[in-house]
């Protein structure tokens, strides 16, 4: 069997005028991400993990933010699509586990529901997501509120 682990990261800053989009779950908050897509880090840190576990290069490579059919669309298509990928080349997601860095909003009442969203995306059980949520204890760009961070790691195999 062949083994191989990945991790990702992403970061984008918060902004007035845009919606606020996490592990493809939409937040009531009155800030939102700036990005070219809906900007949802912790799905573009996901893509990054499982996409270099598979040495399939990087999320930017499938994705160029220089391109307009990107803008403005849901991560969860972009993610269907790594997933596509995987599959394509032989390889089976074994679990996924994604850390948000945000003061706020306050994320544990939807961690189900985003593992859930998640798993829904990628064709997996619920239990092969793990999705945590963490402050950075008012330190940095995150703990001022003026952006989110992301963390992923995925094990995937043949």
């Amino acid at each position: 069997m062949d083994i191989r682990v990945g991790n990702g990261i992403d970061v984008h800053k918060l902004v007035e005028g845009r919606e606020l989009w996490l592990c493809g779950i939409k937040f009531d908050y009155p800030l939102g991400l700036l990005g070219h897509s809906d900007a949802d880090v912790a799905i573009h840190a996901l893509c990054d993990a499982l996409l270099g576990a598979a040495a399939l290069r990087d999320i930017g490579y499938h994705f160029p933010d220089t391109d307009p059919k990107y803008k403005g669309i849901d991560s969860r298509k972009l993610l269907s699509h790594v997933v596509s990928l995987l599959t394509e080349n032989g390889w089976k997601i074994g679990n996924v586990d994604i850390t948000i860095c945000a003061e706020q909003p306050k994320m544990k009442p939807f961690i189900p529901k985003m593992q859930l969203e998640m798993s829904k995306c990628m064709g997996v059980e619920p239990n092969r997501v793990s999705v945590k949520a963490t402050t950075t204890e008012h330190l940095g760009f995150t703990g001022r509120g003026k952006g989110i961070m992301a963390y992923a790691s995925a094990l995937i195999y043949k």
